[in-house]
């Protein structure tokens, strides 16, 4: 650790196996919200930019209003296929990421960045084939002075976000596996998949509607 509270890097926990992370690439946010019990996933506010899913470990950043020193520091230290993943504490007129920060990003093969706050430069970012989250766009840019802090709990998009954590977005939105949970959570979302699965062919064979419903609402007194 370096710095003092407020402004400090602190070190990264121990990563989680590879062949495990990986696994997680192409799994539905939507399925591993339901597997933790429709918890661990970021409110609708946090919007894909770039329209490119993401997964992988989370490098998190709090940043002070209007500064973005940190998020600079955060994708020097992240490995390749890392989520840096930014807090702003509510602002959303500074842009604290954007085209030249993207292609530092890139080269370094850095796996994407949410923003509970505002990035800019969208149309380059998305050239440059970066998965890319945020609450807001604005062409506002920001200091580089400080405070801020890396790899300490964050909130973002109302989600608790802890380093080493797996992220994962897509189309619906960011669900955030807690590190110590990632491998039974993959087992739970592996089973969910397979009853998704059974449930497809039901369909495809003209069992539209399940019998459970009726039954439900009989239970209920709702229909007889």
């Amino acid at each position: 650790m370096s710095g003092t509270p407020g402004f400090r890097i602190l070190s990264s926990p121990p990563r989680l196996e590879l062949a495990l992370v990986d696994r997680f690439r192409g799994v539905a946010s939507a399925n591993l919200a339901d597997v933790m019990g429709r918890f661990n996933f970021m409110d609708p506010g946090i919007r894909s930019r770039s329209g490119l899913s993401l997964s992988g470990l989370a490098v998190t950043v709090s940043c002070r209003p209007g500064d973005n020193l940190m998020v600079h520091k955060a994708l020097q230290l992240a490995e390749p296929g890392d989520i840096v993943v930014v807090t702003t504490w509510g602002n959303t007129t500074s842009a604290v990421f954007g085209e030249l920060m993207c292609r530092a990003a890139t080269a370094k093969r850095i796996g994407g960045i949410i923003v509970d706050g505002a990035v800019r430069d969208v149309d380059a970012i998305s050239r440059l084939g970066l998965p890319a989250f945020s609450r807001a766009v604005c062409p506002g840019a920001c200091d580089k002075d400080g405070p801020g802090e890396i790899n300490v709990p964050i909130s973002c998009g109302g989600a608790v976000v802890m380093p080493g954590d797996v992220v994962v977005g897509d189309s619906d939105g960011v669900a955030v596996v807690p590190r110590d949970s990632a491998a039974s959570v993959l087992e739970l979302v592996t089973a969910l998949a397979e009853r998704e699965r059974h449930r497809i062919t039901e369909i495809d064979g003209g069992a539209l509607f399940r019998d459970e419903i009726d039954a439900t609402l009989r239970r209920r007194g709702v229909i007889e």
